[in-house]
């Protein structure tokens, strides 16, 4: 949990950002968009009226630490506020969420004061005790829901330091608020587990998922995309962070490592690289 939001994580989610950055600078020197060409409209992307991928990714990771960058996404488009991207495999996570699960009490307060929808993962980061009684209350076992990234109720309580404290010491006396302890791996099975996996035509580039370890933790991530922490169930079998449902199973055959993933019924089968001799 305490991985999700480390400097590197954070570095990888911003990384993410750069392509469109890079697609913006080259509009510009076509003179499609910019402030000396105000007069000629940008051309019209695929997904309007939805808005622009880009620009929702962008405010989601943001949200996790810069609030001026916030404030000037949302000054420019309010509904920002109310922002949410698929970080992988279901993991939805909202601009609030973002800021609730990290503890940023500033962007959580801007982020509802310009309209984005309060949950019990906010009221439990602001400390707001009386509100997250009410949730308990009203759907019993409410606390086991986990937020982005399978982060807990508790965690976020934590988050919120010492002015959610009451909130912190309700849910621990609830005794189910906070996160599943992870079935122990094996080194042996890490290592074994460990690589590339590749999957589809070989001349398509993306079509390969790297798994890496990194203390202890093993890392999915499709070449291309933001990488998904693992965590294990028992017997090489995984659920990816934010979506308990999935299962990522990995089994030797007599021709090495395969991987499958089910999102419920069969989505991938990958086999791991050999290494060259």
């Amino acid at each position: 949990m305490i991985g999700i939001h480390s400097r590197r994580t954070v570095l990888q989610l911003a990384a993410t950002i750069f392509p469109a950055e890079a697609l913006s600078r080259l509009l510009g020197r076509l003179g499609l968009e910019g402030p000396n060409n105000g007069n000629i409209p940008s051309p019209v992307q695929d997904v309007f009226p939805t808005q622009a991928p880009e620009l929702v990714r962008e405010m989601v990771l943001v949200a996790h630490f810069d609030l001026k960058r916030v404030k000037e996404l949302v000054g420019a488009r309010p509904s920002l506020a109310r922002a949410a991207w698929d970080w992988g495999f279901g993991d939805w996570e909202s601009a609030l969420g973002a800021a609730s699960h990290t503890g940023n009490r500033p962007i959580a307060e801007y982020l509802i004061s310009q309209g984005a929808r309060p949950s019990i993962f906010s009221a439990t980061m602001l400390g707001q005790l009386e509100v997250v009684k009410a949730f308990v209350t009203a759907q019993p076992h409410v606390q086991r829901i986990r937020g982005p990234h399978s982060i807990s109720l508790l965690a976020h309580a934590k988050a919120g330091g010492e002015a959610a404290r009451p909130v912190f010491e309700f849910l621990q006396s609830l005794g189910d608020a906070d996160s599943d302890p992870p079935v122990p791996l094996a080194e042996s099975d890490a290592a074994a587990i460990v690589g590339t996996y590749t999957f589809g035509p070989a001349t398509v580039t993306n079509q390969q998922v790297e798994v890496t370890a990194d203390r202890g933790q093993l890392l999915w991530t499709r070449k291309g995309t933001v990488g998904r922490q693992m965590y294990h169930l028992g017997d090489r079998i995984f659920h990816p962070a934010g979506a308990a449902a999935v299962r990522i199973k990995f089994a030797d055959d007599k021709a090495g490592m395969v991987m499958t993933i089910y999102d419920p019924d069969l989505v991938l089968t990958a086999r791991k690289k050999q290494d060259a001799k």
